[in-house]
């Protein structure tokens, strides 16, 4: 069951279950949309895999499956991130 995490990793915006600006990695990592396309520039910084916009589960079902209420928050260290980044992100997430 995916954990629809409630905020950005990096800059803690809220990213409520119905939010469009939610963006996971598959491993779940969860960035806002703004951050992984002007700081992440589609590269997660934890696996070094790509994002999809994260799916909006139907609110009859939060009930039953509600979201993760635990943050995690850890801004990302663009000092150790920028060779990650460098090196993944002119290669499609597919071919990582």
């Amino acid at each position: 069951m995916l954990e629809l995490r409630p905020t950005c990793e990096n800059c803690d915006k809220a990213l409520p279950p119905d939010s469009d600006e939610a963006m996971i990695c598959t491993y779940e990592c969860t960035f806002c949309k703004e951050c992984v396309e002007t700081l992440l520039e589609n590269v997660c910084p934890n696996c070094g895999g790509g994002f999809e916009k994260r799916p909006i589960r139907p609110k009859g079902q939060l009930t039953k499956h509600p979201a993760k209420k635990q943050k995690v928050y850890k801004p990302v260290e663009f000092k150790v991130f920028e060779k990650l980044k460098a090196e993944k992100k002119d290669i499609a997430p597919r071919n990582r």
